[in-house]
């Protein structure tokens, strides 16, 4: 699996016609953890919603493993920001990781004992199988992750696309939500993770993207995680308090 690749070529993305991402372009590899980086309006939730076939694309293309990717597809998993669900939706731990095996059951066909059983996996991979019959409302934050965690892997989905997923977590949920990104990360998976906490960069990604509308720069953190590249991307030097971590 680490030899599959994500290939973003030119992408553009509009709102009414304003661009919010313009000509982005980069290459990455699974096994890797990816931090998506720039202010508030950066682009960053854009991004990975165009990743996830959920934006139409003005300009470019989208390839994974040399396909072309076109829409919703099996191999890219979303997982939105907390306060963008709906935690009252009337359903259990089970029914949303279930939600993760509809785009390969269709609607047409019925659950297989090989859904069932891939959803026991995920439940299982995420330690919430003693959960799985508690309504999503009586969740703490932590297992509000985990639960959309066990949703991607239920879906067998290659690419993680994850909005902001550490905030609002105290730090154990923290702590815990980081050993189950190394995990995925060791299994072969490509995470793609927008993130606002400068001075824990360096303790969770391999690469990260810095955006602000267009894509700044890219690659391995000790080579682009600079105080010169952050200046360029947040406007201003405001970073000061986490200058010891960053590469010079």
């Amino acid at each position: 699996m680490s030899s599959h690749s994500l290939h973003v070529e030119d992408l553009t993305v509009s709102y009414r016609r304003i661009p919010a991402l313009h000509h982005v372009g980069f290459t990455l590899t699974c096994g890797s953890a990816v931090g998506v980086l720039g202010p508030n309006g950066a682009g960053k939730s854009t991004l990975l919603k165009a990743l996830a076939g959920l934006l139409p694309l003005e300009t470019g293309r989208i390839t994974f493993h040399g396909r072309e990717m076109k829409g919703a597809n099996q191999e890219f998993a979303y997982l939105p920001q907390r306060e963008m669900v709906d935690w009252d939706f009337p359903t259990t731990v089970r029914g949303v990781v279930e939600m993760g095996r509809y785009l390969s059951v269709r609607w047409w066909k019925r659950f297989s004992q090989e859904d069932r059983l891939a959803v026991d996996a995920a439940l299982e991979a995420m330690q919430m199988t003693a959960l799985q019959d508690r309504q999503i409302s009586a969740l703490s934050g932590g297992q509000q992750q985990r639960v959309f965690l066990a949703r991607a892997l239920a879906q067998e989905a290659h690419v993680l696309l994850l909005d902001e997923p550490f905030t609002g977590l105290d730090q154990p949920s923290q702590e815990g939500l980081k050993l189950v990104f190394r995990q995925l990360r060791a299994q072969g998976k490509l995470l793609l993770i927008s993130h606002h906490d400068l001075g824990s960069v360096p303790e969770l990604f391999d690469q990260v993207l810095l955006l602000n509308g267009e894509l700044l720069a890219a690659g391995p953190v000790a080579d682009v995680f600079t105080q010169e590249n952050l200046t360029r991307t947040y406007g201003t030097r405001v970073f000061s308090r986490i200058d010891h971590g960053l590469a010079t």
